[in-house]
C-alpha cells in the first residue's frame, strides 16, 4: 500500500488531532489484495468524500460495476474479459472482500458516487497478447502476460523496501508496517462484509490523524524506486499509465479536483508526473484492438494465492481475509478457527490448546520484536501446541485456512454466453453446485437424477470443460456405479466460453463437437473412444456420424495393433449401453467384425518382436481378452467368439517364435479361465524354463506368467510345482548371465504384495516338495507352513471368525 496526493504536495497536508485531507485529486496507491490497503482506502474515502472514484481496471467493465451492489454478489469474484472471436484469449481482474479496489467500488456505489475503471482497455491488452503481424520491429517488445492484473514486476518494490528496512522477508515487513496498524490509530475492520461498507458514522469525519498520510509516505518511497529502477522490467506499463493519465484528466474536467484514484502503488509516481496530453496520446497511437466481452465470474481464494501463477497473488489469502473481517482479537479468533478445523478432522484440540497457542504466538511476537503476532508466529504456535510438532495436520491448516477454499458467487443478471446460462440451469436442476474444494461424487445410474448428472459431466468432458474426472469407485464394481472427483476452477468459465462456438446448450454443443471430431479423426482408436464417450454422454444425434466414421476406419485399417486398441472401447460401450438403455445394434456389428479380424491377425503379429514391442502387444492381448469377456456376456457378438479366442491363446502359448512375455501371459490367461489344465500349464512352464532356453527369454516368460499385480504371486504360493520350476530354473542360471536377467526378475517380483513376497521367501527357504509327494508328506517346515492342520492354532482363530461372521458359538463352546 503506497500512494501520493499527486496534485497536493506532502507539505500541503496538515497534521494534528483533527487533520483534514489536502485538496485532491488523491492518488491512493495500494497493494492488490491487501487488507491493510483496503482499510486505509476506506478511511481515506470517508475522510476525503471524493466526487468520483477511479479504479485500475478495464474501462469496458464500467457497465458491470452496478452489479457489485447486488446482494447476491459475493466476493471473491473477477472481471473476465475475452476476445469475441477467440474466447481462449482472456484476462481476469480478481477482487476479494479485502481487495482495496472492491472496497472502493462498494463505497462509491453505497454513496452514489460515480465510479469508473481507467486502465488500458481490454480491447487493446488482449490484442497485445499476440505480436502484430505487420511492422514487428515497432510497438511493445513483449506479449502481455496471461493475466492482465497487476503483475509483480521484475523489481519487486515490496521486497526492495523490506530489505531497505532490514527485513529478509517482505511479507513479514508488510505485516509489521501495514497489516498490524490502523489508519485511525485503532483496530478498524472497515465494516466491510459481503454486502458492503458500514454507515459513515463508523469513522467520524474528524477522525484523528491524517487519512492520506500513509499514501503520501509510501508514494515518496515508490517515487525513489521508480527513479532507481525505471519501469521495473515492465516496458508496457508506460502505455497503461499514459491511458490512466488521460482518464484522470477527463475526470478532473468533469468532477474537478475532488477525484480519488485507487491503483497499484507502482503506478502512483507515473500518474503524478506532469506530462502533456499529446505525449500520452502518442504512446497509445497504433495499438491493436479486438472485440471483447466482459462479465463477472466467481473466483476462489486458492486462485488468489501466488502458487496459482497469478502475478499479483499473495501467499495467504485466507489469513488476509481473516485479518480484514475480524472485528477484534484477530489472533484469538484465528486460533478458534484452527481448533474447529482440527476437531472436524477428529483431532483432540481443547480450549486449553487454544489459550496456550495464543499465549505462545504473542510471546514469539515479543521475542521477535514484532508489534503483533503475525502469520509466522501463529503458524509456529499451531504447530507446537495443536499439531504436536507435526507438519501433517499443519498442511491441512495451510490448505483450508491460510489459503482457503472460498468460492464467490455472481448474480444471474451478470452477462454470460448462452452455453454458460444453460450449464447454470442444469447445475441447479441436478443440484450440482460448483465448489472450489475437491469432492467425490458417487452416482447410481439406475436413478434418473444420477444418470442425468453423469451425462452432464461426460458432455462437459467432451467439451474440454474439466469440472469432473472419473475415478475408481470404492463401494461397488457394478456398471451402474460411477464415481467422480469434482472441483470447479475459475478458468473453466473461459473453457465454457470457448465451447460456446459449438452450440448454445451443453447437449447441442457436445453433439456438434463429437460429430466434428469423428469426421476429423484419423485413428480407429480415436473413433471408438469417441463412440464410447457419446454413449456415456447420451448423444444420440452424434452417434450416426460417429458410427459411419467407425465403420469406414475399421474397414480400411488392417493393423492388428490398431484393431486391438479399438476393441476394448467398443466392448465397454456395449456394456454401458445396456446399463443406460441405449441402442447399440450398430456397435454390436462393428465389434464382432473387429474381434474376428483380431483372432485371425494376432498370432502372426506376435512374432519377431523386440522387448518393447512385445511388452506393448502383451498389454493389447490382455485388453482384448477382457473385451471379449464383455462381448461374450451379450447375445450375438459373443456367439462362438470365446472358443475362437481360446484357440488363439493356445496358439500363442505353444509357439516358440512368439515373444516369451506374450507366451507366458497367454498361458496364464488360459489357466485363470479354466481353459488349461494345471498339468499342461506346468508342462509349458517346464518347456519355457528348460536349460536350452536363453535366460532372458525364460525371464520374459516368467514375467508374462506371474508378473505384475495380476495375482501371480498367490499362484506360486498355492502351486508349489510352479514355484519349484521357477526356483530350479533360477538356481541354474549361469553366473555370467544372471546380471542380465536380474532387472527383469526384480520388476516381476517387486510388484507383489509384501505378504506374498514374505510367504514365497519362507517357502523357498523350506525347500521344494519332493516330486510325487504331497504337501502333507513333506519334511517339517517353518511355523505356519507345516503339513496338515494345526488344530490348536485353528481353535484359537475360530472364535474371532464366528464374531466377524455373526454366528453364535456352538453349544459345547458356550458351556465351556
Amino acid at each position: 500500500m503506497s500512494g501520493a496526493a499527486a496534485a497536493a504536495p506532502p507539505g500541503r497536508t496538515t497534521t494534528g488531532p483533527a487533520a483534514r485531507p489536502a485538496a485532491g485529486p488523491w492518488l491512493l496507491g495500494v497493494r492488490h489484495h491487501g487488507p491493510g490497503s483496503a482499510r486505509a482506502v476506506l478511511t481515506a474515502l470517508r475522510a476525503a468524500r471524493p466526487a468520483a472514484v477511479l479504479i485500475e481496471g478495464p474501462p469496458e467493465g464500467d457497465a458491470l460495476l452496478p452489479l457489485a451492489a447486488d446482494p447476491r454478489m459475493r466476493p471473491p469474484v473477477a472481471l473476465l474479459a475475452h476476445a469475441v472471436d477467440d474466447p481462449g484469449r482472456a484476462s481476469f481482474w480478481p477482487m476479494a472482500a479485502f481487495s482495496p479496489e472492491w472496497v472502493a467500488i462498494r463505497w462509491a456505489l453505497d454513496h452514489d458516487v460515480p465510479v469508473r475503471f481507467i486502465d488500458l482497455p481490454a480491447a487493446h491488452s488482449l490484442a497485445l497478447k499476440e505480436p502484430a503481424p505487420e511492422e514487428p520491429g515497432e510497438g511493445p517488445e513483449r506479449a502481455e502476460p496471461a493475466q492482465e492484473e497487476e503483475v509483480t514486476p521484475v523489481v519487486d518494490p515490496i521486497r526492495v523496501l523490506a530489505e531497505t528496512a532490514g527485513y529478509d522477508d517482505p511479507e513479514r515487513w508488510w505485516e509489521d508496517v501495514v497489516e498490524h496498524r490502523s489508519p485511525t490509530g485503532e483496530r478498524d475492520d472497515g465494516g466491510m462484509r459481503h454486502e458492503g461498507a458500514t454507515p459513515d458514522d463508523a469513522v467520524p469525519d474528524d477522525a484523528p490523524g491524517d487519512a492520506i498520510a500513509p499514501f503520501v509516505a509510501l508514494a515518496e518511497a515508490m517515487s525513489a524506486l521508480r527513479e532507481a529502477y525505471g519501469d521495473g522490467g515492465q516496458p508496457r506499463d508506460a502505455v497503461r499509465e499514459a491511458y490512466m493519465r488521460i482518464q484522470l484528466r477527463t475526470a478532473r474536467k468533469e468532477f474537478g479536483d475532488g477525484v480519488a484514484v485507487v491503483c497499484g502503488a507502482w503506478h502512483v509516481p507515473a500518474l503524478a508526473a506532469r506530462t502533456t496530453l499529446a505525449a500520452d496520446r502518442a504512446l497509445l497511437k497504433g495499438l491493436p484492438k479486438v472485440r471483447t466481452d466482459l462479465t463477472w465470474v466467481p473466483w476462489t481464494h486458492r486462485r488468489l494465492a501466488r502458487q496459482s501463477g497469478y502475478g499479483a497473488g499473495i501467499d495467504s489469502p485466507g489469513w488476509y481475509g481473516h485479518l480484514f473481517e475480524a472485528a477484534d482479537r484477530p489472533i484469538e479468533r484465528w486460533m478458534t478457527k484452527v481448533a474447529g478445523l482440527l476437531r472436524g478432522e477428529d483431532r483432540f484440540v481443547s480450549t486449553a490448546h487454544v489459550i496456550e497457542a495464543v499465549r505462545l504466538a504473542e510471546t514469539l511476537a515479543a521475542l521477535r520484536g514484532r508489534p503483533l503476532a503475525g502469520l509466522g508466529e501463529t503458524t509456529d504456535a499451531v504447530r507446537a501446541v495443536m499439531c504436536e510438532g507435526s507438519d501433517v495436520p499443519l498442511a491441512l491448516v495451510r490448505d483450508r485456512l491460510i489459503v482457503g477454499e472460498s468460492l464467490g458467487e455472481v448474480p444471474d443478471t451478470a452477462p454470460a454466453v448462452p452455453l454458460q446460462r444453460d450449464l447454470t440451469r442444469s447445475q441447479r436442476t441436478l443440484r450440482l453446485k460448483p465448489e472450489a474444494s475437491e469432492r467425490e461424487l458417487d452416482l447410481d445410474l439406475r436413478k434418473e437424477t444420477d444418470a442425468a448428472r453423469s451425462r452432464l459431466l461426460h458432455r462437459l468432458r467432451l467439451l474440454d470443460v474439466g469440472w469432473g474426472d472419473p475415478v475408481a469407485g470404492r463401494g461397488s464394481t457394478g456398471t451402474f456405479r460411477e464415481s467422480w472427483r469434482l472441483s470447479w476452477e475459475p478458468e473453466l468459465h473461459v473453457r465454457v466460453a470457448e465451447a460456446g462456438v459449438w452450440g448454445t446448450t451443453v447437449l447441442t454443443a457436445a453433439t456438434a463437437k463429437a460429430a466434428s471430431q469423428a469426421v476429423a479423426a484419423t485413428a480407429l482408436a480415436e473413433v471408438t473412444a469417441l463412440a464410447e464417450h457419446c454413449l456415456l454422454a447420451g448423444l444420440p444425434d452424434a452417434l450416426p456420424v460417429v458410427m459411419k466414421a467407425l465403420a469406414d476406419r475399421a474397414a480400411l485399417d488392417a493393423d492388428v495393433g490398431h484393431l486391438a486398441d479399438a476393441l476394448p472401447a467398443l466392448a465397454r460401450s456395449l456394456r454401458y449401453g445396456d446399463v443406460r438403455s441405449t441402442d447399440t445394434a450398430a456397435l454390436t456389428e462393428v465389434a464382432a467384425g473387429l474381434a474376428e479380424r483380431i483372432c485371425v491377425g494376432l498370432p502372426p503379429a506376435c512374432t519377431g518382436l523386440d522387448p518393447d514391442g512385445a511388452e506393448t502387444l502383451r498389454g493389447r492381448v490382455e485388453a482384448v481378452h477382457g473385451a471379449i469377456g464383455l462381448l461374450d456376456t451379450g447375445a450375438e457378438p459373443g456367439t462362438g467368439l470365446r472358443g475362437r479366442w481360446d484357440a488363439v491363446l493356445h496358439k500363442l502359448a505353444a509357439r516358440d517364435t512368439v515373444a516369451g512375455v506374450i507366451r507366458g501371459r497367454a498361458t496364464r490367461l488360459l489357466l485363470d479361465e479354466g481353459r488349461l489344465a494345471e498339468d499342461e500349464a506346468a508342462r509349458l512352464m517346464g518347456l519355457a524354463l528348460s536349460p536350452g532356453t536363453p535366460p532372458a527369454d525364460a525371464a520374459a516368460w516368467i514375467e508374462g506368467f506371474v508378473g505384475g499385480a495380476s495375482g501371480g504371486g498367490m499362484l506360486l504360493v498355492h502351486d508349489e510345482r510352479l514355484l519349484g520350476l521357477v526356483d530350479a530354473w533360477l538356481t541354474g542360471v549361469p553366473a555370467d548371465q544372471f546380471t542380465d536377467v536380474l532387472p527383469l526378475l526384480r520388476r516381476t517380483f517387486s510388484a507383489y504384495e509384501p505378504g506374498v513376497r514374505r510367504t514365497l521367501g519362507e517357502l523357498v527357504r523350506r525347500g521344494p516338495v519332493p516330486e510325487g509327494a504331497r504337501r502333507h508328506d513333506a519334511a517339517p517346515a517353518t511355523g505356519g507352513f507345516g503339513p496338515g492342520l494345526d488344530r490348536a492354532r485353528a481353535d484359537a482363530v475360530e472364535p474371532v471368525l464366528r464374531l466377524l461372521l455373526g454366528r453364535p458359538p456352538e453349544p459345547a463352546e458356550a458351556a465351556v
